[in-house]
């Protein structure tokens, strides 16, 4: 596959439409097709060229906008079924995600993990899609805007006359003289052209820049799509729940363990209905509306080595309240408000009682996050807990199960240890429930009492693509503003054989260049260049 070398001499990439430098035209495009195709100003593209090894498969495949377009739909449909339902990292940690799925959704849940849409955006075949999209992107963008560079710096004032000829705004004036010519270059160089000559022609243009708007515009998408893909490797961008009990500390996640949280104390305000008359309305509709919920939390840091088993001794770095959009930040980490609950049960408080007599032999507080396996109450009496079922409920086969591990619902079988029956009575104990599987006992365990706690949710935020994104982002609108609101625009003013040809091109906005060249030939005896689509299209018409 040889260069093409035009009469003008200058040699031309084998593929090439139309002379990069006087604009002949080396292959004939259809006859239906009158006028010429100035998309990439004729040049040679290589996905139209080569197409004989597997890399120009793979490159022709890429450079397809269609292909581009479809991955793009494939990736938007996949990314809006992963919002149907929430992603794994979002669902409450109280059972195994394939069982939640099944148990809250039923069927399709089931069918939503088992196809792995519980984890869509960091699943393999996501990501895949990701880079086609970015592949597609880079090579598109490189398939045109090389040789259409190439194109742009090589052409000359001088075009030849069939270039002139078959552009959409083409026309010839018969009288013309050289002070017109000078008095359009003036008038040209007043518009903001940037006007070159050459043989007394002359080539006038502005705006070029805009013909790199899509491809400015595609390096903001690429750099964006980057700094997406970034998010999957670890420690680049962390997101994840963190819930804390009031009095409760626990280790910030994925700080190694050298950073700690305290939730000291838990705010909730509303909005009252005889003070904030603004909310009146809504309060009589929902019955509260929540003006601030806030976690007084402390950050401590490890002092030390980690050594298992052992408490931490942790010093204290600062405190902050935590409210909505007012983070508790330090490193690169950012603790946000999220959510809450309140009342959530803590501990359940009982009493060891003769069932004939009533008389309480001991009372012992169930911690229900952290239950003991045996409570001595002297004298002979003492409770085992044999099993525990914070959400309690019966399973399919009949026996007792929990649903979470978060106390919603808790169930006890205590085995209660008495000189009596020192090898102990077995009951199943729940809320307002008692079950004797093994017949009846002499000693209850009496309810006394609960204990409660409100819960805060935090977040636990680390982005360090976020620049990424922005730059992306940045780039992105640039490149829409710059190919948006400017057009490319070119005029050519040829004197051949005492006749004035002028012929002009712009990529987009055809009437506001029609417009500066009427500007331009006015108080000139050159006339204004016919509009050669136009004027086809009324002669079709019979006009």
């Amino acid at each position: 596959m040889k260069d093409v070398k035009c009469e003008c001499g200058h040699v031309n990439p084998h593929g090439t439409v139309l002379c990069e430098a006087c604009g002949k035209v080396l292959v004939e495009q259809s006859q239906d097709q009158p006028l010429l195709d100035m998309r990439y100003e004729g040049s040679a593209r290589r996905s139209q060229t080569y197409n004989k090894s597997i890399i120009d498969k793979i490159w022709n495949f890429f450079s397809s906008v269609k292909v581009g377009v479809w991955l793009i739909v494939i990736t938007l449909v996949a990314s809006a079924a992963g919002t149907i339902l929430p992603q794994e990292m979002y669902i409450p940690p109280t059972m195994p995600a394939e069982e939640y799925y099944e148990d809250q959704y039923g069927w399709f849940g089931k069918l939503y993990y088992v196809l792995g849409f519980n984890n869509l955006y960091s699943s393999w075949w996501y990501l895949i899609l990701i880079a086609m999209i970015g592949i597609s992107l880079v090579i598109c963008s490189l398939d045109r805007v090389v040789p259409l560079y190439k194109a742009l710096k090589a052409q000359r004032v001088t075009r030849h006359e069939g270039f002139l000829k078959r552009q959409r705004l083409f026309g010839i004036s018969e009288n013309g003289d050289q002070q017109d010519l000078t008095a359009v270059k003036e008038r040209l160089k007043s518009k903001r052209y940037h006007v070159r000559e050459e043989n007394g022609d002359l080539l006038a243009e502005k705006n070029r820049f805009s013909r790199w708007g899509p491809y400015v515009n595609h390096v903001g998408l690429i750099i964006f799509l980057i700094g997406g893909m970034l998010r999957f490797v670890p420690g680049m961008y962390i997101d994840k729940v963190l819930w804390l009990r009031e009095g409760e500390t626990k280790v910030v996640p994925e700080t190694d363990g050298q950073y700690y949280v305290a939730n000291e104390k838990f705010i909730l305000e509303n909005y009252d209905k005889e003070k904030d008359k603004t909310f009146e309305a809504a309060i009589d509709r929902a019955g509260m509306v929540v003006k601030n919920y806030q976690t007084n939390a402390v950050l401590y840091k490890r002092v030390g080595p980690a050594i298992p088993g052992e408490k931490p001794e942790l010093e204290k770095v600062k405190e902050h309240k935590i409210k909505v959009n007012q983070p508790l930040k330090f490193e690169r980490f950012a603790l946000y408000q999220v959510d809450y609950k309140l009342d959530e049960l803590n501990t359940m408080s009982f009493s060891l009682t003769n069932k004939d007599s009533g008389k309480t032999f001991g009372d012992i507080k169930v911690n229900l996050y952290d239950p003991k396996p045996k409570y001595d109450l002297e004298n002979g009496y003492a409770v085992e807990v044999l099993s525990f079922f914070p959400d309690f409920e019966f399973g399919e086969d009949g026996e007792p199960t929990t649903k979470s591990r978060i106390p919603n619902n808790p169930a006890f079988v205590f085995k209660m240890i008495s000189p009596e029956v020192p090898k102990g009575e077995t009951s199943f104990v729940a809320i307002q429930q008692t079950i004797e599987p093994l017949g009846d006992n002499q000693y209850k365990m009496a309810f006394k009492g609960i204990e409660t706690k409100n819960v805060t949710a935090l977040t636990v935020r680390k982005d360090l693509t976020i620049w990424i994104i922005i730059v992306g982002g940045i780039l992105f609108m640039i490149g829409v503003i710059q190919g948006a609101y400017w057009n490319h625009r070119r005029i050519w003013v040829q004197n051949k054989d005492g006749k004035i040809w002028i012929a002009a091109h712009t990529n987009k906005n055809w009437f506001g260049l029609k417009r500066e060249i009427e500007f331009v030939l006015t108080e000139t005896k050159l006339t204004i260049p016919n509009d050669q689509v136009q004027r086809e299209r009324m002669d079709k018409e019979g006009v």
